[in-house]
């Protein structure tokens, strides 16, 4: 019990996730049609990408990678704030949302304690708020950058060019946005020079792995462009899983310590909630009555609670306005820590390695979130109006 009690304080989300999983239970009584709520492929990937990122980490590849960074762009704060959030704003649009955050946050941790103390404290909070918020709004602008793009982009019928056109207003904002709050961090978060770490005494930390580093990395890179083949559907989620199970289980079991399995559970606990809502005729009459032609507000407001994925599957059931679903369920992913499922991967990493800085993140997070989502919904309606 004592266990127990402590697995809730702590996992404060997948408490949450599982309490509401539970209630709409009681609407909807269990039976083989949960099994279809469960998106399987996404758990798998989630899998992989923490386990491979786990290897990577405990290879000291981040670090490696941390240390010539730096070397780079120096140690000024503004450079390195602008280049971690810029870094997940542009590689989200190629390797989704949710990869980006699983691959570039463990490799913020590890560049921010190679600042030293000082610097990771002050700029770990708004450093990770900014690279999820850039995660999410970088991903918008692509078919393959989050899940519910895909989805809809099937729907829609649209082109390609079509698809780009039709988010580059709002990814072009708010790229300038990130770039102006990512100076504004670096220049009141920063530290001054003889307050950070010593980087040449930096080397250490990663895990020795004696004459194996070179072909286990071999592996995990293997692993790692498996993953992103199936992320473009060129690989099934099935293969790449074993693969990488029966991989890392027999050459570097340790490494599935790595993986945060309560995040899994929290992604399969609100599949089910979501699923059950979207089986409960009130609920289904409801929206149906409210989302024609007010798709962008409804799917705003509908991923602030049961995130933007769910909304994307849900609302497309009643109307076929998919474009303003597209631009709706994008912006959406703004705001709650909820309204993207990619968002609970950054708190995760955030709560396991610096659990009494949860507070702060979560009010930073959502100030910055509805605040970028208040301007860039100002800028759908602007666009409205000039149509």
């Amino acid at each position: 019990m004592k266990r127990i009690a402590e697995i809730l304080k702590n996992e404060i989300v997948l408490t949450v996730a599982t309490i509401l999983a539970i209630i709409s239970a009681f609407w909807i009584p269990p039976d083989a049609g949960y099994l279809e709520y469960v998106d399987f492929r996404t758990l798998s990937l989630l899998f992989c990408l923490m386990a491979v990122m786990g290897g990577f980490q405990r290879l000291g590849v981040f670090r490696l990678i941390a240390q010539g960074l730096l070397k780079k762009v120096g140690t000024g704060s503004v450079r390195i704030v602008l280049v971690l959030v810029l870094l997940a704003f542009f590689f989200s649009m190629l390797i989704t949302n949710d990869v980006g955050l699983i691959t570039f946050v463990p490799f913020t941790f590890t560049v921010l304690e190679l600042l030293g103390d000082k610097a990771r404290d002050r700029l770990v909070v708004p450093v990770i708020a900014l690279e999820t918020l850039a995660a999410n709004l970088g991903s918008m602008l692509t078919p393959i950058g989050n899940p519910q793009n895909l989805y809809l982009y099937g729907k829609a019928g649209l082109s390609v060019g079509s698809f780009l056109l039709l988010m580059l207003p709002y990814t072009a904002v708010a790229g300038v946005l990130l770039i102006i709050w990512s100076v504004v961090v670096g220049m009141r978060h920063g530290t001054k020079p003889e307050e950070q770490g010593d980087l040449s005494a930096m080397s250490r930390g990663a895990d020795k792995t004696g004459n194996v580093t070179v072909w286990l990395l071999l592996i995990y890179v293997a692993l790692f462009a498996m993953a992103l083949l199936t992320v473009a559907n060129k690989v099934p989620y099935v293969i790449t899983l074993a693969v990488t199970a029966v991989a890392i289980t027999l050459f570097d079991r340790k490494t599935l310590g790595k993986v945060d399995y309560f995040l899994l559970l929290t992604f399969t606990a609100f599949f089910i909630f979501i699923g059950n809502m979207g089986r409960i005729p009130a609920f289904s009459s409801f929206l149906g009555s409210i989302v024609d032609g007010r798709e962008v507000p409804v799917a705003v407001c509908a991923s602030q609670v049961i995130s933007n994925v769910p909304s994307a599957l849900l609302l497309s059931g009643f109307s076929e306005n998919y474009q303003a679903l597209i631009i709706g369920v994008n912006l959406g992913g703004m705001g709650t820590l909820i309204a993207s499922m990619a968002s609970l991967i950054s708190y995760k990493f955030l709560a396991k390695g610096l659990p009494e800085k949860k507070g702060k993140y979560l009010g930073y997070f959502t100030v910055t979130n509805l605040i970028f989502l208040a301007i860039l919904l100002g800028t759908y309606y602007l666009l409205a109006l000039l149509k």
